[in-house]
């Protein structure tokens, strides 16, 4: 609430680390699947492996994207999947957005 008595701007609960188009797109696909892989990732956002890179070691550090190293074959591979916490976060992220659309 505000001081006024008046509830406060549904901006405030927008998520910060959200606000970069490629993290909150990169959030969007996590959220429609359990797990995605790095490239099939990378191409659906169409982005470089280093944009992609990026946004993803700063998920994973405040802790919404998991990631997960392995091999098919003699391939390195990477899994990207969406945590509990980033979950929490996204829904509450998109909530917002919808207040703020309606509102006024």
């Amino acid at each position: 609430m505000s001081t006024q008595g008046t509830p406060a701007h549904p901006r405030h609960q927008l998520d910060d680390t959200l606000g970069h188009p490629v993290r909150f797109s990169l959030m969007a696909a996590l959220a429609q699947t359990q797990e995605i892989d790095f490239a099939t990732l990378r191409d659906h956002l169409q982005v470089s492996d280093s944009v992609l890179s990026k946004q993803v070691a700063a998920l994973e550090a405040a802790g919404y994207v998991g990631v997960r190293k392995g091999f098919i074959g003699k391939r390195p591979r990477t899994w990207l999947t969406m945590t509990k916490a980033g979950d929490a976060v996204w829904r509450n992220h998109l909530a917002a957005l919808r207040e703020i659309a309606g509102t006024f």
